[in-house]
């Protein structure tokens, strides 16, 4: 059987947008806070309820951090997906670019997945007619590959009878 563009790999592109390495640390420091409040009762009962809400912070962080994915035809983006085929070429912007396309140059109509410390992001108009949605607005560490994902599997099987 021959291969095309959506039987190569289940997943295309994946990419959690996770919290910056700051953010990381900053939440981290909630569970030396945690055991100062529970000292005064007890040090080891201190040491344990704050390492057990400093892992539990960070984990929760991580895990409730959206997931950017190309995978069987559809992007998906946090909880929304759209078939790419819905999709029109994706356009990447980097550094002040970036910064604009998130700032004033924002369509609020848009369907947004932005994260803070992520610098780059990746525009791919929505070409229904019925979608109220003109646009969708992704943060990606990796835009390049992000675009390409969608370009690839954008693309339909030429041979015919597939």
């Amino acid at each position: 059987m021959q291969k095309t563009a959506h039987d190569v790999g289940a997943r295309d592109y994946r990419e959690r947008l996770g919290p910056s390495l700051w953010v990381m640390v900053s939440a981290a420091v909630a569970g030396p806070m945690v055991a100062l409040v529970f000292a005064p009762i007890d040090t080891t009962l201190a040491l344990v309820i704050g390492a057990v809400v400093g892992v539990a912070v960070v984990a929760l962080l991580v895990a409730g951090s959206p997931v950017v994915a190309v995978e069987g035809g559809e992007l998906r983006a946090g909880r929304a997906h759209i078939p790419v085929d819905l999709l029109g070429d994706p356009a990447v912007h980097v550094g002040e670019d970036a910064r604009q396309q998130r700032g004033a140059g924002l369509d609020p109509r848009s369907w947004h997945v932005i994260r803070g410390g992520i610098d780059g992001l990746v525009v791919m108009p929505v070409s229904d007619p019925q979608d109220p949605t003109p646009a969708w607005v992704i943060s990606s560490r990796t835009p390049d590959r992000l675009a390409a994902a969608v370009r690839r599997a954008q693309v339909k099987p030429s041979t015919p009878g597939t």
